[in-house]
Formats: C-alpha cells, structure tokens, sequence
C-alpha cells in the first residue's frame, strides 16, 4: 500500500479573499490532475444530517430479507432499488456489497421506435414500505450532495480558467443525479475481498460519505492509494466525463473498495452527480499553458467512453446489472456485447 495520502481541501478557502482563492484554485487543480481524488472539509454540510443518513441506512440494512427483496431492482427498468451481495458484477465478478440506488425522480418517458435506448433509464425510485423514513432522507441527502457537487464543478471550471458555468448548459435542466448506499459485509461472510472491483466513476464528479471502517483504495503510480475516513469531510472524484471534456487534464483515476476484517462492516454512501441523459459532453478549449499538459482521455478496450451521456450511463448500467439488462434490455444486449 503506498503511503502517500489524497489532499485535504477546505472549500471555505473558495470564498477567503482573492489572494485565498487562487491558491485554492491551484491546490485544485494539481489534486485533479496528480491523483483525481481529495478530501473536501468546509463544506458546511450539518454533521447532524449526515448522522440522520447514516442512521437510515442502517436501519434499511437491518430490516429482514423479504422486505429488501420487495424492492429490489429486478423490479425496476431504471435500474433502481434493492441489490443484494454478490449481485452486481464489476469487471465481470460480483462485488461483495448490497446497496440501494435512486436517482431524479421523473416520469418515465414513452417509447417508440425512434426513441433514444438510454431514455428507458428516466423514471421513478421504489421505495421500502416498512421505512418510509427513508425516502425522505435519500431524496433530502439527494439535494444536498447536488448542490455541493455544483460548487466543486464550478470551482473545477475555475481551476481551469473556465467559466464557472460552461457545463451548466448540459446539467441545468435536468442532471443525472444518482445515489448508492451501499453495505459491505465483513470477510467472514463474503465469498472474496472485493467489496467494489477496480473502475472509473462516468459522471461529473462523485462524493462519497463514509462511516469510521476503511477501505477505499485508490490506484495510484506505486501501489494503491488507502482513501480512509477523515471525519468532517467527503472524498470527492473526478469521473469519465470531466476527463472527457478537459481532454484529459482532469483524471478519472482507477479505484476499489476491499471488505472489512471478519466481523465489522461498513457503510458509504456515493453521490454520482453528471450531466443530463440526452447531452453531450464539450471539449473545454484550455489555455495553452493547461493544454500542454492534457494526456488526453485513457484508452480502454473493454470500457469505451463515449461523449453522448446517455449512451455512456446505460452501458454501465447493462454490465453492472445483468439480470435487469436481461428482463428490460434484452433487444440491446447483442450491441452490448460487440
């Protein structure tokens, strides 16, 4: 395990006076470049709302197996809902977690033959009956991860000597917003160390709570990178389309979860905030002196990105979740594979 540890960011010094914000700026910029992982203090976010979260989350976990089943997943076409152990494959073997996924809540949209593949992912979120709770706290933390991951998109435009606003034209209206609480089980009751297998995140920006268990690692050049908690702050990680659209300036960087030791578990919550579903990402035009140093987007073969959002969103979502591509997709499942 390497031992260099991610920056610590405090977004207070955003708003410090002229001669603050420029260091910040550039604290910013070589944190996204260098590793494309930081830790965000002075985010203002109530540590009592995170506590409420955390203590939801919880709660779901805790309820029995037939009440988490009712809303599983294979039940939702957008690929929301209940995921239990081992039933989401990355890289093509499973990870060692259950979790629940929402995103915006919206009507779904009519199909027909001329309709984009990736509109069946607009719709509604289930919810478990016996914790109506729940739905209040995923839907409020929803809001307040957006509005902080706005924030840190501009100031990432900023660093770039960017307007702050040139992405909104491609998230203002609607943005993809989807959030994951996820629980990984102990390695006594796994079947492998894997809670999440190594991948890139394909939205703007996520941010991720963590409770006190580590485990996020991040790939770095000597070794992977441990990313564990620091109470009072998010780690925060560029995804696919920032790396796009700054021509690989910004590093959508390679990262894991592993299992706990035998009996703990942990728990996390991840906000992927990205752009609107029938948007295409830009390519910003950097100033020469950035330019220069763009590397360009990585080059995948088994993981293509593509600059059309939808496009790129609904391919994570076929191979992540087999079972619902099965049931809802099968008439792309073909193109799926080539």
């Amino acid at each position: 395990m390497a031992s260099l540890a991610l920056p610590l960011l405090d977004l207070q010094r955003l708003d410090a006076g002229p001669a603050e914000r420029a260091a910040f700026l550039a604290d910013l910029r070589a944190a996204v470049r260098d590793v494309g992982f930081f830790y965000l203090a002075g985010h203002g976010v109530p540590g009592a709302e995170v506590d409420h979260l955390l203590d939801q989350s919880r709660r779901f976990f805790a309820l029995p197996e037939a009440e988490k089943l009712s809303v599983e997943m294979i039940h939702s076409p957008q690929f929301r809902g209940y995921t239990r152990v081992a039933n989401e494959l990355t890289r093509g073997r499973a990870d060692w977690r259950e979790q629940f996924d929402i995103g915006p809540e919206r009507p779904t949209i009519p199909q027909g033959p001329d309709v984009p593949a990736w509109s069946r992912l607009q719709g509604p979120n289930i919810w478990p009956a016996a914790l109506p709770s729940f739905r209040d706290a995923l839907l409020g933390w929803q809001r307040t991860a957006s509005d902080l991951a706005i924030r840190v998109l501009r100031a990432f435009c900023a660093a770039l000597d960017q307007p702050e606003d040139s992405f909104s034209p491609i998230y203002a209206r609607n943005p993809h917003e989807r959030v994951n609480v996820i629980r990984y089980p102990g390695r006594d009751a796994t079947g492998d160390d894997q809670g999440v297998g190594a991948h890139k995140d394909s939205g703007f920006l996520t941010t991720l709570l963590q409770d006190r268990q580590k485990g996020l690692q991040i790939e770095g050049e000597n070794g992977w990178i441990a990313a564990d908690p620091v109470p009072g702050t998010f780690v925060v990680n560029v995804g696919e389309l920032l790396e796009l659209a700054s021509n690989g300036y910004l590093r959508a960087t390679v990262h894991r979860v592993v299992v706990p030791p035998p009996g703990h578990e942990r728990i996390s919550i991840a906000c992927f905030f990205g752009a609107a579903l029938d948007s295409t990402v830009p390519l910003l035009q950097l100033p020469p002196h950035l330019a220069a140093e763009a590397r360009g987007p990585a080059s995948d073969p088994d993981n293509p990105m593509f600059r059309e959002v939808g496009a790129n969103y609904l391919k994570s979502r076929l191979r992540s979740h087999t079972d619902v591509a099965r049931k809802y997709y099968a008439d792309l499942l073909p193109s799926v594979a080539a």
